[in-house]
C-alpha cells in the first residue's frame, strides 16, 4: 500500500468512528469504546490534550500548563495555534460543552 493510500485508508476509517460516536449518544459506551481503542496511557494522554485547551480559554499561561499536566510546549503551542484560527474546531467544540 502506498503512502497515500495509508493516508486516504486512515482518513477513511477516523470519520468511520466519528460517525459512529455521532450515532452512539451514549457517553459511557464511547467511554468503553476508547478503553478498548486506547492503552491507559494513551486515555491519559488524550484527556491532556483536551484539558490543555480549556486551560488556555482560561487563560492559564502556556508554562504553567506544562508544569500542571507535564506536556511539552510544543504541544500548548499546537493547541493555542488551534484556537486562533477563525473556524477552530476547538472553540466550536468548547462552545458544544457549555451548551450543556
Amino acid at each position: 500500500m502506498t503512502e497515500k493510500e495509508n493516508n486516504a485508508s486512515s482518513e477513511k476509517e477516523m470519520r468511520e468512528i466519528c460517525s459512529l460516536i455521532v450515532k452512539c449518544q451514549n457517553p459511557d459506551l464511547v467511554y468503553n469504546f476508547f478503553e478498548c481503542l486506547f492503552t491507559k496511557s494513551e486515555m491519559k494522554d488524550f484527556s491532556k490534550r483536551w484539558s490543555l485547551v480549556k486551560e488556555l480559554v482560561a487563560g492559564t499561561t502556556q508554562r504553567e500548563i506544562a508544569r500542571k499536566y507535564n506536556i511539552s510546549l510544543c504541544n500548548i503551542t499546537r493547541g493555542s495555534r488551534e484556537l486562533k484560527k477563525e473556524d477552530s474546531a476547538f472553540k466550536k467544540m468548547l462552545a458544544l460543552l457549555s451548551d450543556e
